[in-house]
């Protein structure tokens, strides 16, 4: 990427996979780097924040002495077990990272790393120099018999153990150099320096156990279609961003990365958005993994008990815990990706009102119900209160689906999702024959349609606008056939879709909005394209039966992909990704678009959903 220094220590977001225990994740580089680390959750502090930084800021290095070695990236396959290979004219060696998941309910998460020499003879320098609470602690690092430990006051206690003889820096890193021969290996562990767990004694045990489950939480996969290698890639990076603790599932992974090189527009995502984790629900069910659709109820459960059962306390998102505080700050101390600032962890858009969730919200319960076991007594009360609150408050202004920070408006998407929650609503309760004011909601829904055909229907330009009587477009109008409102062939919506395509679309690449024509988006600089868009944009165009260009469009989605099938959370012109990785939204668009699209290229028309 031009735009950013040429030199070793840049980590592009582009270059790295992801390993996690359904905890905590952490990134590694292609360079076998671990930059990214939050632990012991996914949402706590940083104790590797190289990527938002400099090396300074917490990082875990590994390489041979082979300055002109190929370095690639791969997972082993079916499975979240990452390889980080070297090949050079003098040997081959190679590095396998993976987090253990293990039945133990108390467990802590760690990292294992197994490098290994398969050909030839390599020097490797190693240093580990954690930095605790997103690099705002001095960490120190001590000898502990044959391991390190690393300390900070208020912080937890991590521990290095190492096959092979360490060393300290500085007071504050861990360090190794040494030489492996053909056939030789050596072994690392990271993690609490209270967890026995972290030994050399089992990791051959932990290794087998985690890539079982790995491999037969895959084979699980219903989807046999054209494209299952990536369609399961982005099913594995969905069940790494769910918590096996609460069911919720991550927005994605990192917090911070920009969404424009150089700018402010820099949030973090380790959080679980109701719409979100909604979508990823709708498109691990659609894989078969009907398991997390009831770990994501049960979830959604807890958060309606912490809004004491009161709909309209219902925020867009929640910590991974259900917890409701998200207070948003900014970290100064860090320079940011490529200089963009400010740095930013919390999220302040969980007080804003976006009456869109509702609709996410009710497709989920919907089709867990229709899929999974039926809703409890006590969770129809909760969707009847719920539902009503919907009829009551569906005609007013929100901050609307991209959490603008402006004034609110009247945005299509909210009204359109509003319509969904009393939709589906009426479709659960009539299907298990539920006590519900069906007159009520069913008239609340025949007026919001109506509501959209006259004030978001604009005449002049022939097709639907974003905003109510504007002229405006967004990318979130995609989801109207997606979600059964409008038929994907009729004249009107595909007069919005060809708008949309002159005006948002690139190559196939789709931006949200135009931010000139965006008055409440009143924060400075761009953004790239967003990438669960460009998967809405081909699904719609399957659905309208231009398969031609569906299919094509699709095929250059998949080409913009990182090495190993991941995507952050938006592109730049040239298609290098930016923004948060990975995404969830954007996995979950890459599964229904290629469920759809495959089906309708088998010549088998797709069943009518809901």
């Amino acid at each position: 990427m031009a735009d950013l220094p040429q030199t070793d220590a840049i980590r592009r977001i582009g270059e790295h996979g992801i390993i996690g225990d359904l905890q905590t994740c952490a990134l590694i580089a292609v360079d076998a780097s671990i930059d990214y680390f939050c632990w012991p959750d996914l949402d706590s502090p940083s104790v590797f924040s190289a990527l938002l930084d400099t090396d300074a800021a917490g990082v875990f290095t590994l390489s041979p002495d082979w300055p002109d070695a190929r370095r690639q990236q791969l997972y082993l396959p079916d499975s979240n077990i990452l390889q980080t290979r070297w090949l050079d004219t003098t040997g081959l060696a190679e590095i396998t990272d993976f987090m253990p998941i293990c039945d133990d309910e108390n467990r802590m998460p760690r990292i294992i790393r197994r490098l290994k020499v398969l050909q030839g003879e390599a020097c490797f320098t190693l240093r580990c120099a954690p930095v605790h609470d997103y690099a705002r602690s001095a960490t120190r690092a001590r000898l502990d018999h044959e391991t390190v430990v690393f300390t900070a006051p208020g912080q937890p206690s991590l521990r290095l153990v190492s096959s092979v003889p360490l060393h300290t820096a500085a007071g504050t890193a861990a360090v190794a150099r040494f030489t492996l021969k053909a056939g030789e290996h050596a072994e690392f562990i990271f993690g609490s320096a209270r967890d026995p767990q972290v030994n050399l004694d089992n990791t051959r045990v932990c290794f087998d156990t985690t890539l079982r489950y790995w491999r037969r939480w895959s084979a699980a996969s219903s989807y046999k279609g054209r494209w299952r290698e990536m369609v399961n890639r982005s099913a594995l990076a969905l069940k790494l961003l769910t918590s096996w603790k609460h069911g919720s599932i991550a927005a994605a992974a990192t917090f911070g990365l920009p969404e424009h090189l150089g700018g402010a527009r820099n949030w973090d995502y380790r959080a679980s958005w109701i719409r979100d984790a909604s979508f990823s629900v709708y498109a691990l069910m659609r894989l078969g993994y009907i398991e997390e659709a009831g770990a994501f109820t049960t979830w959604v459960g807890r958060c309606m008990e912490n809004s004491q059962f009161e709909p309209d306390k219902l925020q867009v998102m929640y910590r991974l815990d259900s917890g409701t505080e998200l207070p948003e700050a900014s970290l100064p101390h860090l320079s940011g990706y490529a200089g963009s600032v400010p740095v930013r962890i919390g999220n302040g858009a969980y007080r804003q009102l976006q009456l869109d969730i509702y609709g996410e919200l009710m497709d989920a319960v919907y089709l867990a119900n229709k899929y999974g076991e039926a809703i409890s007594h006590r969770g129809w009360q909760h969707i009847v209160r719920m539902i009503d609150h919907v009829c009551n408050s569906w005609n007013q202004p929100d901050a609307g689906i991209w959490e603008m920070r402006g004034e609110p408006q009247h945005f299509l998407h909210s009204r359109l999702m509003c319509w969904v929650a009393i939709d589906r609503a009426l479709r659960l309760g009539m299907k298990r024959s539920l006590p519900m004011p069906y007159d009520r909601w069913d008239q609340a829904r025949t007026d919001i349609r109506a509501d959209i055909w006259t004030h978001f229907w604009n005449d002049e330009l022939g097709h639907f606008t974003a905003t109510r009587h504007g002229q405006d477009l967004d990318a979130s109008m995609l989801l109207m056939p997606l979600f059964r409102f409008v038929g994907a062939t009729d004249p009107d919506w595909l007069a919005t879709l060809d708008a949309i395509r002159d005006t948002l679309v690139q190559d196939g690449l789709v931006r949200r909005y135009n931010n000139e024509n965006t008055p409440s988006d009143t924060l400075p600089g761009s953004e790239g394209a967003f990438a669960a868009c460009s998967f809405w944009y081909v699904e719609c165009l399957a659905r309208a039966d231009r398969l031609e260009e569906a299919h094509f469009e699709f095929e250059k989605l998949l080409s913009y992909a990182n090495p190993l099938g991941l995507y952050a959370e938006e592109f730049d012109q040239r298609g290098y990704p930016l923004g948060n990785t990975p995404q969830a939204l954007t996995h979950l668009a890459l599964i229904s678009a290629a469920f759809f699209l495959d089906r309708k290229l088998s010549g088998q028309e797709p069943l009518w959903q809901p």
